[in-house]
Order: structure tokens, then C-alpha cells, then sequence
């Protein structure tokens, strides 16, 4: 970042003295004021509940225009990646900056494949959870629990430790999303295969069994691939902060993404897809569709349109093009063009881009009304949606944790706080209260 030649100069009303706060430069996007002084200046903090206004750290990894509906990856845009890269190769440019070569690719590749496989003593540890668990808990409760098998790499200030978690956490992951569903269905666990990709791999361990070869479907695999591209990273979204906080007190990594898993699993967050799915099942069918758009638009139903929208992008979401191509493709693919659900989807879909109640307020169809039909049409059950999520996510939390670590400026988080409670008092005896 560089600082501005101007300043921002903060007068107060009350008397108080001037204050000049130096202004910093991103390479894109709003320029930033930076207040570290201010308390100690003027005995004010700010308050920006949500963060709204509140640049919380300096990166270099995702960024995001809200109002042109652009999404960069180290620079690259996410539609260039999701049609010329797969998602290995966005996970070396997350972690490294820079995409890979054929050489570098190769290798990386080959650094996860071989990490795949989870210690055997992990099975005890499903079979501690009930069948019915959220996948969620078990995954918050999975993941950090890799702490406890990898007291080799728990040094968060060596740069080869670091690396290390972050390769164990990005090829764990699939394989724990798995195990925790074959557990929920009361199917063995399926172990990883170091001949298949990535998201292949993935889709073997959830759907093959013992009973017969598992058929891998290219069109499936490379949907699901886009899905994990599109959802690998945000910019300082709610988990993404968390998984930040965490990381700023020191705790070991696996702690740090189980975290953020936690934060994940709040539906105003992780849970969109499951819930725009839920959405549909709700109206039923097509004919229902009218009568649902005039309970949306009544503001004293309570009703909401889901999975159109969000709170970043005030035009299209980018990944949303995407997704919707991919899902047309899927449904293609397994010859669901006429099966219910989608062709409600789709009506709803249309309805909802040429409605001008919607259109004004550009309420689009998001990343997460698409995917989670995607989703579905894989075979994917709606309660591990936002465990995919997560192993999507994985590469940009640990990402953004790496380079929060390595920052020289980064503190422990300390937030301050409005205190709206009582003065001192005196605490009375029993008998006088």
C-alpha cells in the first residue's frame, strides 16, 4: 500500500484538537484512512457495527468491486479462471500469488494427492457423533481435531510449517466431507485415490462402495471443480474474519479453519444454497410460482427470495454467469431438463430477471441459487451443501491466514466496544438489596 500526499483531517464539535490521519492507497478500490491513532489522540474510538466502513487488514489476495460486479483472484478474473484453470491451479495462485507453470502444477498436484489420506484413528472419532448430525459439527469437530495427529508442524511462525498445514488442510478436506457423509448414510469410508484428480477423487470417496466400480463422469467432475473455483475465496467476509481473529491470537491452524467452518454454518452465511433449495421445495411447483412473487414483494409477509441478491455485489454476481452455465450443463448431462424441481427453478429464474419489481432493485440470481441446484443434480445431499462450501473455502482461509501471519504489522484483534451499561455501583449485603 502506498500513503496519499493528502491527509484527513477530523474536527470535532466538542472543542477537541484537530487530528490529521495519513490516507493509504491500494492498488485498486477506496483509499483508506488509517485512525490507529485515534484513541490516543482524542480518547474517541469509531463505531461501525458490521464493519461496514472498517478495512481490518492490508491484502493482497481477493478483490472485489460490488458496483461493476468484478471478482479478481491475485488479479485474475474469476470468469478467466473458472473457464481456463481448474481449481489445484487456483489453489497454488491463492496460496502463491501466481499461477503455475506445467512443471510447478505437477508437482503441487502430486505434494496434495499424496496428502490425502486421514490417520485410520480419525474413524473413532465419527463414530462419537450420532448418524444424524449436522455435518457441520462434525466437521468443526473433525477438522480441529487434526491438530491433535500433526504436532510436526504447529510452528506458526516457520514459513515451512505453515506450508505444510496448508497442504495437509486443502487435501484432508475433501476426504473428511466425505467421510462425514458416508457416516450420515451408514456406508464404509471410502479411502482417496492417488490416480484421480482433485474433484474426482472427491466425488469417488462420496459415491463409490464396495459393491460396484464407481463410474467418474467428466462433466460432474469439472462441475463440481468450477463450484470449488468460485467459492474458493471472498475477501474479508464473516468466516474469513474469523478464521483471521483466530489466527491473530497464534492458534495452530486446524483450530484456525475450524473456526471458520463454525462461522460458515450461520445461514446468513454458508447456508444460502441450502436454504434458496429449501425455497423451492417450498413453492412446490410452477403453478405456485405467481402467488410466491406477490408474497415476496408484500413487505409485511415475511417471505424472501432466496438465493437472488447479495450484499457485496450491487449488479450480477460474476460467479452466478458461471454457475448458471454449469448448471444448464449438469442437468443436460443427467437428462433432468424436465424434472420438477429444475424446471421451477428455471421458471423462477425467468420471472424473477424479467420482473421490474426485481430487476430495480437488482435482485439477480447469486452464486448460491445455481450451485445449489447444481449440487443436487450431483447427487449431493442438501445438508453437506455448506460442508462443500467449506472445502471450497479451505484454500482462501488458509490463505488469508498465511499472509496475516507473515504481515509485520498484524496484533492480536482487539476490537473496542460502546458501553451502553451501568456506572460503578456499590454491591449491597443480602439483607439490603
Amino acid at each position: 500500500m502506498n500513503i496519499s500526499d493528502t491527509k484527513a483531517t477530523l474536527s470535532f464539535s466538542d472543542g477537541s484538537p484537530s487530528l490529521e490521519f495519513p490516507i493509504y492507497k491500494g492498488t485498486v478500490g477506496p483509499d483508506v484512512i488509517d485512525i490507529r491513532k485515534l484513541y490516543a489522540g482524542s480518547g474517541k474510538f469509531t463505531y461501525d457495527p458490521g464493519f461496514m466502513s472498517t478495512a481490518a487488514c492490508n491484502s493482497s489476495i481477493t478483490y472485489i468491486d460490488g458496483d461493476k460486479g468484478e471478482l479478481l483472484y491475485r488479479g485474475y478474473p474469476i470468469e478467466q479462471l473458472a473457464v481456463n484453470a481448474d481449481f489445484m491451479e487456483s489453489c497454488y495462485l491463492l496460496l502463491n500469488g501466481e499461477l503455475p507453470n506445467a512443471a510447478q502444477k505437477a508437482k503441487f498436484v502430486d505434494t496434495v494427492t499424496k496428502h490425502t489420506m486421514v490417520h485410520e484413528q480419525m474413524q473413532f472419532f465419527f463414530r462419537g457423533f450420532r448418524r444424524d448430525a449436522h455435518p457441520m459439527s462434525v466437521l468443526v469437530g473433525t477438522v480441529g481435531a487434526l491438530a491433535s495427529f500433526y504436532h510436526d508442524s504447529l510452528d506458526i511462525n516457520d514459513p515451512r510449517h505453515r506450508e505444510v498445514s496448508a497442504i495437509r488442510l486443502i487435501a484432508k478436506m475433501p476426504t473428511l466431507v466425505a467421510m462425514t457423509y458416508k457416516y450420515s448414510v451408514g456406508q464404509p469410508f471410502v479411502y482417496p485415490r492417488n490416480d484421480l484428480s482433485y474433484s474426482a477423487n472427491f466425488m469417488h470417496m462420496m459415491f463409490a462402495n464396495p459393491c460396484e466400480e464407481y463410474k467418474v463422469n467428466d462433466v460432474l467432475v469439472r462441475a463440481l471443480d468450477r463450484i470449488l473455483i468460485l467459492h474458493a475465496d471472498h475477501e474479508q467476509n464473516a468466516s474469513t474474519s474469523t478464521v483471521r481473529l483466530a489466527g491473530s491470537s497464534g492458534a495452530n491452524p486446524f483450530a484456525c479453519i475450524a473456526a471458520g467452518i463454525a462461522c460458515l454454518w450461520g445461514p446468513a452465511h454458508g447456508g444460502a444454497n441450502e436454504a434458496a433449495l429449501n425455497m423451492l421445495k417450498e413453492i412446490g411447483t410452477v403453478e405456485n410460482i405467481p402467488a410466491f412473487i406477490e408474497q415476496v414483494k408484500d413487505k409485511n409477509s415475511g417471505v424472501k427470495l432466496m438465493g437472488f441478491g447479495h450484499r457485496v455485489y450491487k449488479n450480477f454476481d460474476p460467479r452466478a454467469k458461471l454457475m448458471r452455465e454449469t448448471c444448464y450443463e449438469v442437468l443436460q448431462e443427467l437428462g433432468l431438463q424436465d424434472d420438477p424441481l429444475f424446471k421451477l427453478a428455471m421458471e423462477l429464474e425467468k420471472i424473477a430477471l424479467n420482473d421490474e419489481y426485481f430487476v430495480s432493485r437488482k435482485l439477480y440470481p447469486n452464486v448460491d441459487f445455481y450451485s445449489g441446484i447444481v449440487q443436487s443434480a450431483l447427487g449431493i445431499p442438501v445438508s453437506l451443501f455448506t460442508g462443500i462450501f467449506a472445502m471450497a473455502r479451505t484454500i482462501g482461509w488458509i490463505a488469508q491466514w498465511n499472509e496475516m501471519i507473515a504481515d509485520p504489522e498484524q496484533k492480536i484483534g482487539r476490537p473496542r466496544q460502546l458501553f451502553v451499561g451501568s456506572t460503578t455501583r456499590e454491591v449491597l449485603p443480602l439483607d439490603k438489596r
